[in-house]
């Protein structure tokens, strides 16, 4: 079972299919890109001291059990991503498992993630500006994403170069923060299982049970880039074989960049008060001097830069694909498929990169909250849909194949609904209600005209 458009079931009044992505960028390229989406250094520097600012000495415990659970994450993104390579990702490999209306909501909740994350990583380049420039966030930001979506434009082997200078930058500042912390350690490995976060009233709170499952929703996104590679895997030479190798090296590697300073930090910080405020740029100055944290600085406003690069080149895709899967009407699809003159679907690009820039002027906690929501339920349904993925003609398909099948996919389900229980009424309200308006447009338009939109297809190359 099946919505895969095969070329010889395209009706005779279906327009030809938009131009194809060419297969241009190897593993090393794939791997650089997708570390590069999932931004390391400026994850822990933007995203990762809200954590402390709620989890205190917690933060290192939440964000290792958000990376075990991205193990059997991964692992479905892997297999469900050598089965079914399209630029569409998670909205793709859902439609061909799990249904039409499925890969739908899967495409709403990815579409929401693609366009809410590069902003809300855009804005922390003033705070690491700040040591040689005073800006405005939404400014800075909304520049940041402008500046991602020009570099967006040009060819994709080109950006793999350019993101991976920046890669190496950003890997330099996380290591020095690192070394810092272990360097100025205040307390023991014990401190990391004590579960105390400094209170309001300048005493101390345990973190509770709760509050770490709350937590983990922010968790899996501090790692999330690594389904970069399934979107890349029409450009991925050998998909069959590349894109489990890039997820699952993208995963392990930043799983070690980001936990590592986390940790150091966490020993490392002069006191609870210190930690809680989430201030890294602050210890960094203090365990060193004020050059040392102007160039970790430096190197993490690069690395957002470079975040903001590779995240408009993954949504450019999703909108790509989505356009020549036909989920718009025809005037809107033909605009959104358009390829330059470097091979990259330049409206599409446009696109995804404006909006982001406007979305700078967004308050930041709604957009955290409605992204956590987001990743969680579409990992909910990218785990639902490899479970289905050995049936039929599926189950004798090349493709890599996870272990512990099908019990992975089962605990993944049961833990990220549970996840999901445990999360604001406020932003499953604002999540919801943009699912049920993509619902309503799923019913009115697209299920109605079903052999002529929202047709999933697989690169010429893969199609058996």
């Amino acid at each position: 079972m099946t919505d895969t458009l095969e070329k010889s079931l395209v009706p005779d009044d279906v327009p030809a299919p938009a131009p194809e992505l060419k297969r241009s960028i190897g593993v090393v390229g794939g791997t650089l890109l997708t570390l590069s989406c999932v931004t390391p250094a400026s994850t822990l520097f933007v995203v990762v001291p809200d954590l402390f600012g709620s989890l205190g000495t917690a933060t290192a415990l939440t964000i290792a059990i958000g990376s075990l659970l991205c193990i059997a994450v991964a692992f479905c993104y892997s297999e469900l991503g050598t089965l079914i390579p399209s630029a569409g990702g998670e909205y793709a490999m859902v439609t061909t498992m799990a249904g039409r209306l499925a890969g739908w909501l899967v495409f709403v909740l990815s579409l929401l993630v693609v366009m809410i994350v590069p902003p809300v990583i855009a804005m922390g380049t003033a705070d690491y500006l700040a040591p040689i420039v005073d800006l405005d966030p939404s400014m800075a930001g909304a520049g940041v994403m402008l500046l991602a979506t020009l570099a967006g434009l040009l060819d994709l082997r080109a950006n793999a170069w350019i993101t991976g200078v920046f890669l190496v930058l950003e890997v330099v500042a996380a290591a020095v923060v690192a070394v810092l912390g272990f360097a100025h350690a205040e307390r023991g490995p014990d401190s990391l299982v004590s579960l105390e976060v400094a209170g309001a009233d300048g005493g101390v709170d345990t973190v509770t049970a709760m509050l770490i499952v709350s937590g983990l929703a922010i968790a899996l996104f501090v790692t999330q880039g690594f389904s970069t590679a399934v979107y890349l895997s029409e450009e991925l030479e050998n998909p069959r074989r590349n894109v489990a190798r890039t997820v699952l090296a993208t995963l392990a590697i930043s799983a070690v960049i980001i936990l590592v300073p986390v940790i150091g930090i966490t020993l490392g910080a002069s006191d609870l008060a210190a930690l809680t405020s989430g201030d890294i740029g602050g210890m960094v100055e203090a365990w060193s001097n004020s050059a040392v944290g102007t160039f970790v600085s430096l190197c993490v406003a690069l690395a957002i830069i470079n975040a903001g690069i590779v995240m408009v080149i993954q949504n450019s895709r999703v909108l790509f694909a989505s356009a020549r899967d036909k989920a718009w009407p025809e005037p809107v699809n033909a605009v959104f498929a358009k390829l330059g003159r470097f091979g990259s679907p330049w409206v599409a690009t446009l696109a995804v990169g404006v909006p982001g820039a406007a979305m700078c002027f967004v308050n930041l906690d709604t957009l955290y909250g409605v992204t956590g929501v987001s990743v969680t339920g579409m990992y909910l349904l990218v785990a639902v849909a490899a479970l289905l993925a050995r049936r039929g003609g599926h189950q004798h398909r090349p493709a890599w194949r996870m272990p512990l099948w099908p019990a992975m996919p089962v605990l993944l389900i049961v833990v990220l609904a549970y996840i999901l229980t445990q999360q604001e009424t406020e932003y499953l309200l604002w999540t919801g209600g943009i699912t049920a308006v993509a619902t309503l447009y799923w019913a009115l338009y697209l299920r109605p005209r079903r052999t002529t939109r929202w047709l999933v297809t697989l690169p010429h190359d893969e199609r058996d």
